[in-house]
């Protein structure tokens, strides 16, 4: 059997001279690095098809699929964005123009069809860039300045897949929001009677509980959002205009009942998140959405403002899309498959459970093997279809 070949992509950036990448390097450089799987095998129908996995800040050069759906018969791209490892200056507006010049790119290379695959927290960005691409109308991000996607080069992808994905960034995270800080510098003073971690709340949850906590996480979410819109106008007055963003720490980020209460959204998952133990992943560093920055914020994680509400993205799509959910996965849950799945506007729409699967599939050769093939053979039903 060929085995397939792995490739380093250069792709020439759009805005590259842009201050939010931190690295002077690539700045200067004005690259996005991919790599390229290029198909095992003979030709077919999707021999001029491409694959693209994407994320907003993870590097996805190495991602796990790449290698797999290449063996399956598609050449398959994981590409980076500017902010790749640089999560806290991140703004959605850019990461969007980035997949524009990886898809023009492929384009150029003649590429007949390009299916561009959301995974994790890509999903909701690409349903953003498939409903930018297909009817531009974002002009300024939530905090103003550059980019302008409706003079951006934004070719419409053929498809899109949503892979292990929730439904967008600040969703994600408003669902995950610790309501029982009560000081946002000091994560140790809190609401007991809004602690998950507090055992005389649960779990199981009651209903009660539950509608409280979550429109207190909606009401924290908010209360970040107008600080920073008021720091930001407060930024631009003492500095004259001349510094325009300022960092700060976001804590409690991994509080979603859900990883403890699996009767709520049930699944195969354990009583765990992607991070380790829910109590720990709420306070440790990495885990998603506690280093950021003021115009990030209201980019990416802010519930009221932000531009990555997938569902909404997706409800003026007219590519086919296809979701794809683990039945085990502890962070994307079967609910939030089903948002983006009933959001799309049309029939081209597939919502396909892969029974047993985790987030990452690292430990799950079989399910990894079943999610490519699946993957492949979709991708060969939508060439085939035109």
């Amino acid at each position: 059997m060929q085995m397939n070949r792995r490739e380093l992509l250069a792709v020439p950036m759009q805005s590259a001279g842009a201050m939010d990448v931190q690295s002077g390097v690539a700045r200067r450089a004005g690259v996005l690095w991919c790599t390229r799987h290029r198909a095992a095998g003979p030709g077919g129908p999707i021999a001029r098809a491409a694959v693209v996995v994407i994320h907003p800040s993870s590097n996805f050069m190495g991602h796990y699929a790449l290698e797999e759906l290449a063996a399956c018969g598609v050449d398959a791209i994981g590409m980076t964005t500017r902010y790749i490892g640089n999560e806290a200056m991140l703004l959605l507006e850019h990461c969007v123009v980035d997949i524009g010049s990886v898809v023009r790119h492929l384009r150029n290379e003649g590429y007949e069809r390009v299916v561009l695959i959301g995974n994790s927290g890509g999903g909701g960005l690409v349903a953003l860039y498939q409903n930018q691409a297909e009817c531009p109308s974002i002009t300024p991000p939530p905090a103003g300045g550059p980019p302008d996607l409706t003079r951006s080069d934004l070719p419409p992808a053929d498809a899109l897949v949503m892979l292990m994905a929730h439904p967008g960034r600040n969703i994600v995270l408003t669902e995950k929001l610790d309501p029982a800080i009560l000081d946002e510098n000091d994560p140790f003073r809190r609401d007991p009677s809004l602690d998950m971690f507090n055992k005389d709340n649960g779990p199981p949850y009651s209903a009660d509980f539950l509608a409280r906590y979550k429109a207190a996480q909606l009401t924290r979410s908010e209360r970040i959002t107008q600080w920073a819109i008021e720091r930001l106008a407060a930024l631009k007055e003492h500095t004259r205009g001349r510094v325009d963003d300022l960092p700060f720490v976001v804590h409690g980020t991994m509080a979603d009942p859900r990883n403890l209460d699996l009767g709520i959204d049930p699944s195969d998952r354990a009583a765990t998140t992607q991070w380790g133990p829910p109590d720990v992943a709420n306070l440790m560093p990495a885990s998603i959405g506690h280093y950021t920055s003021l115009r990030s914020w209201l980019s990416q994680w802010s519930m009221r403002l932000s531009n990555g509400h997938g569902p909404q993205r997706l409800s003026t799509v007219r590519a086919p899309v296809h979701v794809i959910y683990g039945t085990a996965d502890p962070g994307c849950y079967p609910g939030h498959a089903k948002m983006l799945y009933d959001a799309v506007p049309h029939e081209r729409k597939w919502l396909t459970p892969i029974e047993g699967a985790k987030h990452y599939l690292f430990d799950q050769p079989e399910h990894k093997r079943e999610c490519c093939r699946l993957i492949a053979d979709w991708v060969e039903e939508v060439c085939r279809a035109g």
